[in-house]
């Protein structure tokens, strides 16, 4: 073989190896894209490797996977952001797969590929992706739509924005939990994207609409997001928004949601200012801590320090206190390992007599 042929032949073994029936070498080959990219050069990277691999219908999870990690860093490979949008094609596919760790894996190489686009090639690319997905007629495809809203909005022209919060809505009333459940959990980063006046109308209407929600698993996802959501809103805003759901959600039915509002009460507190904390956060989080379910009282329990931080002593001493002693005679010995975790964290904040 000569020497101009030999740098070529391990690449014709790593594409031949694309098409094999072992999944050992098809991986082994996926695993090494980067390298064929290379020596096939740019232009045949963009005209020949990625409409192979846009039409690939491997049917092995881990091949799947493995692609869409790739495809996720192939920028540079395919000649820089100027060529981006070649990428989306493969991974569009990918979205729509059964399985969804693959799913997921191609959701984060589209939102990091979409962060480096140019705007026009956004608009022009990556937002009509997003409405195909959205528009999908299996609900895998919606499922992914939903984690790519906030790289497509910040760079929309005002009429493409509105469409947009409009096709979220009705992904956020979709027939299939599976994708309510995606509407919730990505819900507070779209809000991140979106402008004061269309946040407090559209984006909160959708808030509402999923902690309404018959599945207890998108109302405890919706609640998952909420301080993070409160923090985009103005506190009074927040305190009447936000607040009266939470403490309704302390109370709910199901205790994992009321799990998951033990979780984030204490952030939910840095949003909404001290009266609202004393006058309804406060006894919510009491609620909690006595809740009738162990792994309630676990969660809330460990947030027992940071929670009298910023109380007042005397607050603290009056309320929180008496549940600390009631947890550490609990029955579980989860509960009394939670509280033991961090209540010497309560010495400094009540003080050296009290505490």
């Amino acid at each position: 073989m000569s020497t101009v042929e030999a740098p070529l032949y391990p690449i014709a073994v790593l594409i031949d190896e694309l098409k094999n029936d072992d999944i050992q070498l098809r991986l082994n080959s996926i695993r090494r894209l980067s390298t064929i990219a290379r020596a096939l050069g740019e232009e045949r990277t963009r005209s020949e490797l990625i409409p192979f691999l846009s039409e690939n219908n491997d049917d092995d999870d881990e091949v799947l996977l493995a692609m869409a990690e790739e495809l996720g860093v192939f920028i540079p490979y395919v000649g820089g952001v100027g060529h981006a949008h070649v990428l989306l094609t493969p991974l569009e596919t990918l979205c729509t797969v059964e399985e969804t760790c693959v799913r997921d894996k191609a959701v984060e190489s589209l939102c990091k590929i979409g962060s480096q686009m140019r705007e026009n090639d956004l608009i022009e690319w990556f937002t009509p992706l997003v409405k195909r997905l959205a528009a999908g007629e299996w609900f895998t495809a919606r499922v992914s739509a939903c984690g790519l809203f906030h790289i497509a909005y910040p760079s929309a022209p005002e009429t493409l924005k509105t469409e947009l919060r409009s096709i979220y809505g009705q992904l956020c009333q979709d027939d299939m939990p599976m994708v309510r459940r995606s509407a919730a959990s990505n819900l507070w980063k779209f809000a991140g994207t979106v402008e004061s006046a269309p946040l407090k109308a559209d984006i909160m209407q959708m808030f509402e609409d999923l902690t309404q929600d018959d599945q207890d698993t998108v109302r405890l996802l919706a609640v998952e997001g909420c301080a993070a959501l409160g923090k985009l809103l103005e506190p009074r805003d927040c305190a009447a928004r936000i607040l009266p759901v939470i403490v309704n959600f302390s109370q709910d039915k199901s205790w994992r949601v009321r799990y998951m509002v033990a979780n984030q009460l204490y952030e939910l507190c840095e949003a909404v200012g001290p009266e609202p904390i004393r006058t309804d956060l406060l006894p919510a989080y009491v609620r909690l801590l006595r809740d009738n379910e162990a792994e309630v009282r676990i969660a809330a329990a460990g947030k027992v320090t940071k929670f009298c931080q910023i109380l007042s002593p005397e607050l603290a001493i009056q309320h929180i206190l008496p549940c600390v002693k009631e947890l550490s005679l609990d029955s579980s010995q989860h509960v009394r390992a939670a509280l033991a975790s961090v209540v010497m964290g309560m010495a400094p904040v009540l003080g050296k007599v009290r505490a």
